[in-house]
């Protein structure tokens, strides 16, 4: 992910690119106003959303790689006007909280949405099902556990996830965070969804539908919609990532994507 401020090889490549496509830049490696400007005019030329970072799906789209499932701007417009707020902060959720990436890129889970499986969450849908959790968390405490932990990060967390479902393939759906906003499989009822599995599909299926999703949770909390309305970032980091929030940083993190966000598109 290239962005305002960085330096480098990679910057200088970026620049040569959108050179080549009729940008006036000079390929110096400096990702400064000039190539902010150049990549903000790329991504609006592509449909994408235009936040002048340079990150995966831009540069998939500068060296014509297929991205049907990339979110787009129109979807972030969309959702504003579904919730009610500005266009920038949805734009600076999208930004800080998904980093702008819902799948996985190359090797074997290429195409595959970014999860992260909770063990501790698995047990407690296992009770919600029915099921004893125990025998089976004394076989596999690093899928069923009292306890948050055993990450594998990244695409290996689908290794997890499929480990699981052979416990119980619903529970381990509810048990996985999802998609560019992560949210929790669990909420597919709340959000209106028709069962785990529909969940799952709809994550699978693009980044527009896992923005959806998001909508949808927005909606069915007030007190988050009503401080993402109102600009509250520290409220909305809190209820949103929950109590630890403070340890990344989440709300200055917002706070100043939503700022450099509403100032490029009252430009």
């Amino acid at each position: 992910m290239l962005r305002y401020g960085d330096t480098g090889p990679a910057v200088e490549r970026l620049q040569q690119e959108l050179r080549r496509r009729g940008m006036g830049l000079t390929a110096d490696g400096i990702f400064g106003p000039a190539t902010q400007a150049a990549v903000r005019a790329f991504q609006r030329e592509q449909g994408l959303v235009i936040d002048g970072i340079a990150g995966r799906k831009t540069q998939a789209a500068l060296y014509q790689e297929k991205g049907d499932k990339a979110l787009r701007q129109i979807d972030l417009v969309g959702a504003a006007e579904t919730l009610g707020v500005e266009l920038a902060a949805v734009m600076a959720v999208n930004e800080v909280e998904s980093r702008g990436v819902g799948f996985h890129h190359g090797g074997a889970r290429h195409n595959a949405p970014i999860i992260l499986y909770e063990r501790h969450i698995m047990r407690r849908r296992l009770q919600h099902h029915g099921i004893n959790p125990t025998p089976h968390q004394r076989r596999y405490p690093s899928l069923v556990n009292d306890r948050p932990g055993g990450y594998r990060g990244g695409p290996r967390e689908h290794d997890r996830l499929e480990a699981a479902a052979e416990i119980h393939e619903e529970s381990a759906i509810e048990s996985c965070s999802w998609g560019l906003f992560q949210i929790m499989g669990f909420h597919w009822k709340a959000l209106g969804y028709a069962s785990a599995h529909a969940w799952r599909e709809a994550m699978r299926a693009s980044e527009g539908h896992q923005l959806e999703a998001f909508v949808r949770f927005i909606e069915t909390s007030p007190a988050i919609h009503a401080a993402l309305r109102r600009h509250d970032w520290r409220d909305f980091a809190r209820r949103y990532n929950g109590p630890d929030f403070e340890r990344n940083d989440y709300d200055t993190k917002l706070a100043a994507a939503y700022r450099r966000h509403a100032a490029a598109l009252a430009a």
